[in-house]
């Protein structure tokens, strides 16, 4: 679908990203740091501030990605984990009010299982699941060729499943490396590329916890294909041998051969 020009937002726990596409082409797009302890205003005009930079009076519509939960039809979204101050924020009422052009919020791992379903590798399959691999642990569901957001975007939150001393999402996102190296996965993946052999190492042993979450996302969703998107998955090379490896353990061999 072509439509003449619309604005697409990223709101991560440390990051924005817009994008401007007119006619499904990216014409203009930027990117730009936050503080996820900063205010609920303060990051709301960030967003405003960078959306306004890829603006133009063209713009029919400007759809944004949030990590928590969404209310749809109002467009308040919920309780961000790693934004503590956004407790209930209605995003969809504040930037339409400035912008004077219909806003469309959604859970970010959602809109990414969207994107991977229509114009990515998900073209094929009826059954997909967009994990990313960011901030925290998310992923968007894709069944019989349609959404499933729960009631609230709060279909596929994988990260917060109990496991080992705590949750998902402290082994399978950058809190990890955090949290148990006191490092960034940007750091460990610029040393991995120079053959860093602990830092390589120190990915592995991530894969073999991702590993673990595919499996209870095998298990729930049968899905055909898995997505891996996310700043994390750019290490994809570095943990992908463990991943696989921990995969060779699930009991029902054909699902496995089905992923891409």
């Amino acid at each position: 679908m072509d439509v003449e020009s619309v604005i697409g937002v990223d709101l991560g726990g440390t990051n924005i990203s817009a994008g401007r596409i007119e006619k499904s082409v990216v014409v203009k797009s930027l990117k730009t740091d936050i503080n996820p302890l900063g205010s609920e205003d303060e990051i709301v005009q960030s967003i405003v501030s960078i959306t306004e930079s890829v603006y133009d009076n063209k713009v029919k519509g400007i759809g944004i990605g949030v990590p928590s939960l969404v209310d749809i039809k109002t467009g308040i979204v919920y309780d961000v984990q790693n934004i503590p101050s956004w407790k209930k924020v209605p995003l969809k009422k504040i930037i339409e009010e400035y912008f004077n052009v219909p806003v469309y919020i959604n859970n970010d791992a959602n809109c990414f299982a969207v994107g991977e379903k229509y114009f990515g590798k998900g073209k094929e399959f009826e059954n997909i699941v967009g994990l990313t691999l960011g901030t925290g642990l998310g992923a968007g569901i894709i069944i019989n060729n349609r959404l499933y957001s729960g009631k609230n975007c709060g279909a596929g939150e994988f990260g917060s499943l109990p496991y080992k001393d705590s949750i998902l999402e402290d082994y399978c996102s950058s809190k990890f490396f955090i949290n148990q190296y006191h490092t960034t996965g940007e750091v460990l993946y610029s040393r991995a590329q120079r053959g860093d052999r602990q830092a390589i190492d120190i990915f592995e042993e991530f894969g073999s916890y991702l590993g673990d979450a595919v499996i209870s996302i095998m298990f729930t969703i049968d899905p055909d294909l898995i997505v891996l998107g996310g700043s994390i998955s750019k290490s994809y090379k570095f943990f992908i041998d463990s991943l696989m490896e921990k995969l060779e353990k699930f009991p029902y061999k054909r699902n496995v051969e089905q992923l891409v």
